[in-house]
């Protein structure tokens, strides 16, 4: 059982988890250490009745798992104070949003200081979920980090047979759609907008049918493209044109035609069924069953 945890960061993700929690709790973040936020920040980690830690090795100390919760750029740097403070058997789980490559690394450092080194996937928006936010593991110590994070209170903790670095991939690839769709709705509804026709367009898309679910999409939509790709570049370059007028930015649609292009398969017939699609346009083949 945890009956004690440490945050190095406090954000909205701690800030969201620490306001739920029922068992003692400390915290570092670097606006501790600026005297224009230090204040602040302290009445913040108090508030959520965490205590403000003077440093890294303060907070985790005594510790039953370590949570970083840090912006990604800053993942690593938080890796290292943590490898100067951690103790052998420590649990560290890493649940920022940065790349395979950068658990690895994160997880050789918290390795060689005598830590376990757990990789999270935090797979939904903290608020409203709040403990109840669906978290993915991976690594060896996957499971001793998902007995400590259910202790802690988490509900939704799944682990990936898997190495560090999995469930990683599965956050990153994700946002692929999730945060690529937030660009592309931006993109469409600033030229709407000033075009005149956003109710237009709105009205359109609602008469849109409603996703099947994204396997059946991805199939579907892989479908049009190996189908159609070519055309749909071309009329996508119109679409560029079409936003580089109204001056309201054209990025995602430019990688859309490039996207078709690559994809397009013209003149050859289209497997059935997504993974089949997957091996064409991935050049690999299956191998054939014994």
């Amino acid at each position: 059982m945890v009956d004690r945890i440490a945050t190095i960061g406090f954000g909205e993700a701690a800030g969201a988890f620490a306001g739920a929690w029922q068992l003692a709790a400390a915290a570092y973040d670097l606006k501790l250490d600026d005297p224009a936020a230090a204040e602040a920040m302290r009445a913040r980690m108090m508030a959520h009745g965490v205590e403000p830690a003077v440093d890294v090795t303060a907070a985790v100390e005594g510790a039953g798992v370590i949570l970083s919760l840090v912006t990604a750029g800053s993942a690593m740097d938080a890796v290292r104070a943590a490898a100067g403070a951690i103790v052998p058997g420590q649990l560290f789980c890493d649940m920022n949003s940065v790349a395979p490559d950068t658990k690895r690394a994160a997880e050789a450092a918290i390795e060689r200081a005598g830590g376990r080194y757990v990789d999270v996937a935090v797979l939904a928006p903290v608020f409203p979920k709040r403990l109840a936010v669906p978290l993915l593991l991976s690594g060896a110590h996957a499971p001793a980090g998902a007995e400590a994070l259910r202790s802690a209170g988490f509900t939704d903790v799944r682990v990936l047979d898997a190495p560090v670095g999995a469930a990683s991939s599965v956050k990153m690839i994700r946002s692929v759609i999730v945060k690529g769709i937030e660009a592309l709705t931006a993109e469409c509804v600033l030229a709407a907008a000033s075009a005149g026709v956003l109710d237009e367009v709105i009205a359109s898309l609602d008469a849109s049918p409603p996703p099947k679910g994204w396997a059946a999409t991805a199939d579907y939509n892989l479908d049009r493209i190996m189908l159609h790709g070519r055309r749909r570049a071309e009329e996508m370059r119109e679409v560029v044109k079409t936003l580089d007028a109204l001056g309201t930015g054209s990025a995602m649609t430019r990688g859309t035609v490039e996207r078709q292009d690559a994809l397009a398969r013209p003149g050859e017939p289209v497997p059935d069924g997504l993974d089949a699609k997957l091996d064409t346009l991935l050049g690999r083949k299956r191998a054939e069953a014994a």
